[in-house]
């Protein structure tokens, strides 16, 4: 896809890496993405989504959440989490410096409840979030609920979720989602686990299609 090129700003600390996105007939409204605890921003998902959005006018950031920028491989680093939301805040920092428009944050599993819990405390940071299969719990374990900062998420959000994900049933979901002070709207994607559906290289699938029309619909 014409427009893409690697993003590097090492002059916030942590620093900003991944791909840019820019579009032909751009919006000047932006999307940042990032991955999921075992993942980086060449996940499959996240590519079919920057080019989804990138599309329709979205300057787009699909970027490596900081432990990642710090090892290739591996889980967060424990008790490291604000140093991976700072990360999510410099991003939107450097994105302001690409768009004078909206800026939207979105995020797999662990990028996404890192971004819900950074917009729980600074409600201001962004315009909407897209969040792409929220781990609500660990798998197996539906009494450790990571809701806590929820009741404080005051930005709109948009939320993608798998009919068979371990991390949290559609009606565990629907419940936490209860609890949002904000607007909020839940895609059911029927069958798909945690990775939505997408496993290995990028397949092809109406679900990318399907998030932008809903995604229009609710900020558009």
């Amino acid at each position: 896809m014409d427009g893409i090129s690697s993003f590097f700003d090492p002059s916030l600390d942590p620093g900003v890496r991944g791909f840019l996105y820019s579009p032909p007939k751009p919006t000047d409204d932006a999307l940042i993405l990032t991955h999921g605890a075992g993942s980086n921003c060449a996940a499959p998902l996240l590519v079919a989504l920057a080019e989804t959005f990138c599309r329709h006018g979205y300057n787009v950031l699909r970027c490596d959440l900081p432990y990642r920028q710090q090892r290739p491989t591996g889980p967060p680093f424990p008790g490291q989490a604000e140093r991976d939301r700072a990360g999510l805040r410099n991003a939107v920092a450097a994105m302001r410096e690409q768009v004078s428009g909206r800026i939207f944050l979105g995020g797999h599993s662990y990028g996404g409840r890192q971004s819900t819990i950074l917009c729980a405390a600074e409600p201001e940071l962004v315009s909407g979030l897209l969040l792409l299969s929220y781990p609500l719990h660990p798998p197996r374990k539906p009494d450790q609920l990571r809701i806590e900062h929820l009741p404080n998420l005051g930005t709109p959000s948009l939320f993608v979720h798998g009919t068979r994900d371990p991390f949290g049933s559609v009606d565990e979901m629907k419940k936490a989602l209860e609890l949002l002070p904000a607007k909020n709207e839940l895609i059911e994607v029927e069958g798909a686990g945690h990775d939505l559906g997408f496993k290995g290289k990028a397949q092809a699938t109406s679900l990318p299609a399907r998030i932008f029309a809903r995604f229009d619909e609710m900020f558009g």
